[in-house]
């Protein structure tokens, strides 16, 4: 049987400062499940990732925030760490791209502070959803529903809390993006379609 992902296509939207493990971890899930990953961020060539509060590995940029299409992708990934999603909430580029998965009813997968960017955004509005408990009155304060559970699946949206939560997160992340692709898969009747960007 084909990987439940093959072929689609996955943004992983950072900038300096995530946490790495939230990163490197759902990363490898997705392209387990056949799914290709793009690095995608502000920064040119390199992107510094964190363990805590130490820094850690760099990983290579595959595409720049400013020259990213969210049609281009079936789905968006969001990473944690402090700084990394202090600074992306910031970007108006990020606020648009995430903006444009939703609008299109595409998968974001949030983990940890990476819910920042999505408060900025006005989308996490009537949703439920968790995060590092730190921003527990952020999303409620923006009409979010937080609730203090590992993962969390509300349509679209799949969060979890931290990295503890890693695997129950990668779980529910490639079942959404699956169920996602098999739903467009339906209602386009090709059942040989492979990804649904641009759709």
């Amino acid at each position: 049987m084909d990987p439940a992902l093959n072929g689609m296509n996955i943004a992983i939207l950072v900038t300096d400062g995530f946490e790495q493990v939230e990163l490197t971890e759902p990363k490898k899930a997705l392209e387990a499940a056949g799914a290709l990953t793009r690095i995608v961020s502000d920064k040119f060539d390199k992107v510094q990732g964190m363990n805590h509060d130490q820094p850690g590995d760099q990983f290579t940029v595959d595409l720049l925030l400013r020259e990213a299409d969210a049609k281009a992708f079936d789905a968006v990934l969001l990473p944690g760490g402090k700084v990394n999603a202090a600074a992306l909430r910031e970007m108006d580029e990020a606020q648009r791209f995430v903006q444009n998965i939703e609008e299109d009813n595409k998968p974001i997968a949030v983990i940890c502070h990476g819910g920042w960017l999505l408060v900025s955004a006005g989308l996490v509005e009537g949703r439920t959803m968790t995060s590092f408990p730190a921003l527990e009155q952020d999303i409620r304060s923006a009409g979010g529903n937080w609730v203090d559970q590992e993962v969390v699946v509300d349509g679209n949206l799949v969060s979890s809390r931290t990295p503890e939560d890693i695997p129950a997160f990668n779980d529910k992340m490639v079942e959404v993006i699956a169920n996602r692709m098999q739903e467009h898969l339906r209602g386009t009747g090709d059942e040989h379609a492979v990804g649904l960007a641009g759709s």
